[in-house]
């Protein structure tokens, strides 16, 4: 599958499973409830918050809170492995984001970037819930069968992004993944 058709297969409302710059994502368009209902479903979980993955920096603003420090990690981290929670800006559809927030990424993997380039999409890693994240693509599909398409690429590091919750009060790390806390706090010391 060509990224066009893979961006025409999400905008239709279907699954996908892609490589990002961390793990083997699962996602849909992040504004249709139906297909965010549909992932929950196959992911067989109920949602504390789905992130989103947008193609650049500058559209991160269209769904989260401009605020500073959020700004300051974005402009050191992103694209990269860093999802930023943080107070949504417009109506999400139930299951993604969480009490008000939501959580945005920026990948640094091209094929990733490219399919959410104006295409806001759920990502979310490609297995059920409670099953360890598949290491390939031929994973991902004997995990997923064909209830998704599959778009091939340069495999994924392997590592979770980190996940940062930012509000006016600060940051607080809720996961951390392939940056450190410690290289988080030193980024915005200088």
């Amino acid at each position: 599958m060509e990224i066009d058709a893979a961006r025409a297969h999400l905008r239709n409302g279907e699954l996908l499973v892609y490589p990002t710059d961390t793990l083997w994502g699962l996602g849909c368009a992040a504004l249709d409830s139906t297909a965010v209902a549909r992932l929950l479903r196959l992911k067989s979980r109920t949602s504390n918050g789905l992130s989103v993955m947008v193609g650049a920096v500058e559209q991160l603003w269209s769904l989260g809170e401009r605020l500073p420090m959020a700004e300051g990690l974005a402009t050191r981290w992103l694209p990269g492995p860093l999802t930023l929670v943080l107070p949504a800006v417009c109506e999400l559809p139930e299951g993604v984001g969480r009490k008000g927030t939501v959580g945005l990424r920026v990948p640094d993997h091209p094929v990733a970037l490219a399919l959410a380039d104006d295409l806001p999409v759920v990502t979310t890693s490609a297995n059920r819930h409670g099953d360890p994240p598949p290491g390939s693509l031929e994973e991902a599909c004997e995990m997923l069968g064909d209830s998704v398409c599959y778009l091939a690429g340069a495999s994924p590091q392997g590592v979770a992004s980190t996940v940062v919750c930012v509000d006016e009060a600060g940051f607080r790390v809720l996961r951390e993944g392939a940056i450190s806390a410690g290289e988080l706090e030193a980024s915005l010391a200088v």
